[in-house]
């Protein structure tokens, strides 16, 4: 079996709402040599997905997610 990295982002809202998000990694563990800042937030509309669903099938979302918002960066 293959391991895939994941990576979560917590959000902490002013208003002590939380969020956590998966994906796959922004931040790596030794930070670059040059600095480097968000630029864009983006936010997919909030999608019901089994509880038996794979880390694999979370995977091609989060892919397919990524393939999309790259697009529209502008």
């Amino acid at each position: 079996m293959k391991d895939i990295p994941l990576q979560l982002m917590t959000v902490i809202m002013d208003d002590g709402q939380q969020g956590i998000f998966i994906g796959v990694p922004m931040v790596a563990e030794a930070p670059p040599q040059s600095s480097n800042h968000i630029s864009e937030i983006w936010f997919s509309d909030v999608r019901e997905i089994p509880n038996s669903l794979t880390v694999s099938v979370l995977m091609e979302m989060v892919q397919a997610q990524l393939c999309q918002t790259q697009g529209k960066v502008h």
